[in-house]
């Protein structure tokens, strides 16, 4: 049995079992990525068009998408741009916007093997962004750094090219084309989280709660004042820590180990 494989799988039939070498991994990563590049190619579209109306190059918009792979983080540092403002109110409005990929990433390490190394957690926490950590999080058993690096090299590799055309020939598009685009993402995510909501049904409650909570949020007097960064903080902290408490997850070396004593005292 491999490490990234749980005892209930490695029992299943093999055409049902989860990808066991890093080569498999990889190639599951890509498969699974190819419509986050889509979405993600759609989106910085826009992006480019909007680093293009503040006078970056073509050249600068690509290594903005490259060092931060967000789009509201990037939609909110062109507007500083924009505006005149300093270098670090940009760095702190963009810590802020971003926040909740910190959560993200602390998440995602408690899905690795403990002996994974050090180094391999930092790439994987560079490139955590919702449709990756949403992928990633509903693997089963421990997730293979492999698969996040195979999704992040391909989703990436879609948003950077997105923003670099979008600064070259952004701008003969019509308005309503580009921001027909942006809906793209929000199609692809619910692509993502829609699959394991129909065969959970706590899952399926989870996400019905976050929606209501964040509805919730965006009406309430006082509470609709709070941005969205420290929003999704709060819900994700509020509704994580929740559902753990109800139903936390079985660690599958746990279980290895319970399986092997029950077998030997058989």
């Amino acid at each position: 049995m491999s490490k990234y494989e749980t005892p209930s799988q490695s029992a299943a039939p093999e055409e049902s079992r989860a990808p066991v070498s890093r080569g498999a991994w990889i190639k599951k990563g890509l498969r699974d990525g190819f419509p986050v590049c889509m979405g993600y190619f759609a989106v910085s579209f826009a992006l480019g068009i909007a680093a293009r109306n503040v006078g970056l190059s073509a050249v600068q918009a690509f290594f903005m998408s490259l060092g931060m792979v967000a789009s509201a983080g990037e939609f909110a540092a062109l507007t500083l741009i924009a505006a005149g403002a300093g270098v670090l109110e940009m760095i702190v409005t963009s810590l802020v916007v971003n926040l909740r990929y910190f959560l993200m990433s602390c998440s995602l390490t408690q899905k690795l093997d403990p002996k994974t190394p050090f180094w391999q957690k930092m790439i994987l926490a560079f490139f955590v962004t919702d449709e990756n950590f949403g992928l990633s999080s509903v693997v089963d058993g421990y997730l293979c750094p492999s698969y996040s690096y195979a999704i992040a090299a391909i989703s990436v590799s879609g948003w950077c090219a997105g923003t670099v055309l979008g600064v070259v020939i952004g701008n003969i598009l019509p308005d309503s084309v580009v921001a027909a685009l942006s809906v793209a993402l929000y199609g692809m995510f619910l692509a993502i989280i829609i699959p394991p909501a129909r065969k959970d049904r706590f899952l399926r409650g989870l996400v019905a709660a976050s929606m209501a909570a964040s509805g919730l949020f965006a009406v309430t007097p006082y509470l609709k004042e709070i941005s969205s960064g420290f929003r999704i903080i709060i819900l994700t902290l509020a509704l994580a820590g929740a559902a753990a408490l109800i139903k936390p997850v079985n660690d599958p070396d746990a279980d290895a180990e319970d399986i092997s004593k029950k077998e030997v005292e058989a």
